[in-house]
Order: C-alpha cells, then sequence, then structure tokens
C-alpha cells in the first residue's frame, strides 16, 4: 500500500487546510486510515482516523472541535478538515494505514503497517 498525503500549505491563524489521504496498490477496503503530525523538536502525535469506509470517526480529544476527518467517497480519499487553525497545530501531518481498529494502536501510533510521506502545515499568527 502506498500513502499519498495532500493539501498542507501556509496559513494564517484562523484559517482551514483540507488534507487528504490518498492509498493505491493494494486494497485497503477493511483498513483504518488515520492522520499523525510531528512539529519539530516534538513527538509524535495522534491526530484523528477513520475507517476506510468513513466509519469509526475518532479524533484526538484536544482537537476535536476543530477537525474532522472522514472518507471523500468521490475522490477515495480519507480527508482531515482542519478549521480554526492555531500556529500550534504547525507540524508535518502524515497519514498511515493498518488494518487493526484497535484505538490504543493507533493513538500510539505504535506497528502501523503503512505510513505516506508527509505534507507541512504551517500556521502563521
Amino acid at each position: 500500500v502506498q500513502l499519498q498525503a495532500s493539501g498542507g500549505g501556509s496559513v494564517q491563524a484562523g484559517g482551514s487546510l483540507r488534507l487528504s489521504c490518498a492509498a493505491s496498490g493494494r486494497t485497503v477496503s477493511g483498513y483504518r486510515l488515520g492522520w499523525f503530525r510531528q512539529a519539530p523538536g516534538k513527538e509524535q502525535q495522534f491526530v484523528a482516523s477513520v475507517s476506510w469506509s468513513g466509519g469509526g470517526p475518532y479524533v484526538r480529544d484536544s482537537l476535536k472541535d476543530r477537525f474532522t476527518i472522514g472518507r471523500d467517497s468521490a475522490k477515495n480519499t480519507v480527508f482531515l478538515q482542519m478549521d480554526s487553525l492555531k500556529p500550534e497545530d504547525t507540524a508535518n501531518y502524515r497519514c498511515a494505514a493498518d488494518p487493526s481498529p484497535d484505538r490504543r494502536k493507533w493513538y500510539q501510533g505504535d506497528d502501523l503497517a503503512y505510513w505516506g510521506r508527509g505534507t507541512q502545515v504551517t500556521v502563521s499568527s
């Protein structure tokens, strides 16, 4: 499975961005896809995950009032809608895929099967 993240960029605080994660190669039907982010000098952090079918979305508690994850069936991607962005959201965002729905595994980001390259999000104040 190859994962391709896109949609990053530079925005001012309060703005919005929509990231997309496209999967290619073997089918990811039945998989769960999600997003992680890592800011310079900080540990990687779980952001959100959702099943490839779009069910069972889960967003990190501290972000759920601003971030939404879902499946874009028309584009065959998983998206991360980020609104009311803050400078502290600045990070490299990567998508991942794994057949397990285990929330703890996803939260910790351990041993997920597939990872894509990241897309940079920069939020200026």
